[in-house]
């Protein structure tokens, strides 16, 4: 689950990085379905965060990898 979850990540990456931000996989619970996700550069100071976290992040996750239940940020 965590490759295709990192596949996922790879394809976000250009999108967050052209408004000058990144994401970095923390980690993938297998038992649980979670992944937590760092925000990094403009992503992780921006008050619009949490919604490019669900409305883009988990999104496109949950819809490529099913097996995950979550998307968390830290």
């Amino acid at each position: 689950m965590k490759e295709k979850v990192e596949d996922v990540i790879g394809q976000i990456r250009p999108i967050l990085q052209a408004d000058g931000g990144d994401i970095q996989l923390i980690g993938v619970d297998e038992k649980t379905g979670i992944v937590t996700v760092g925000l990094r550069g403009r992503c992780g100071s921006c008050p619009h965060a949490q919604m490019t976290l669900q409305a883009v992040v988990e999104k496109k996750i949950k819809e490529l990898v099913p097996e995950v239940t979550a998307v968390k940020r830290v």
